[in-house]
């Protein structure tokens, strides 16, 4: 079982993502389900890998209006946050833990868990509901 990591830039609220496959459509549907209550300007673009999984990226325009872009193949470097934030995932569920039994809701509950954690700045989740606030 895969996950796949989202995270927002400005503030570095995440979303964690159970992805069974390495199909594009059940991934990028999931995406679109996850970030449909969120307003319009919360949701503006998304950045992914070139994995597979990414294919269907124009059902993200259809779907939310989100525009899609692309990190250069093999540069981990150019998605830093998004691999921190499975850094610090992997600290409670190790690699090469099976996924496939927990639900989607065990891996919000710690998404959740790890946006609010205290850190020297403002946590993800504060920053991302100020924005919310401030922008609404």
């Amino acid at each position: 079982m895969k996950v796949t990591s989202l995270v927002e830039r400005k503030s570095r609220y995440t979303v964690m993502i159970k992805n069974g496959s390495r199909h594009s459509r059940p991934l990028i549907d999931k995406i679109v389900d996850a970030f449909s209550p969120l307003p319009a300007f919360a949701r503006q673009s998304f950045s992914f890998d070139r994995g597979t999984e990414f294919r269907g990226f124009r059902a993200l325009e259809d779907g939310i209006g989100a525009r899609s872009w692309f990190g250069d193949p093999n540069s981990p470097w150019q998605k830093g946050a998004v691999e921190n934030a499975s850094k610090r995932i992997r600290r409670f569920v190790p690699i090469d833990t099976d996924l496939s039994a927990g639900g989607q809701q065990q891996l919000v509950a710690l998404v959740h868990h790890l946006i609010s954690l205290p850190r020297n700045c403002l946590s993800p989740a504060e920053v991302f509901m100020a924005h919310l606030q401030d922008c609404g």
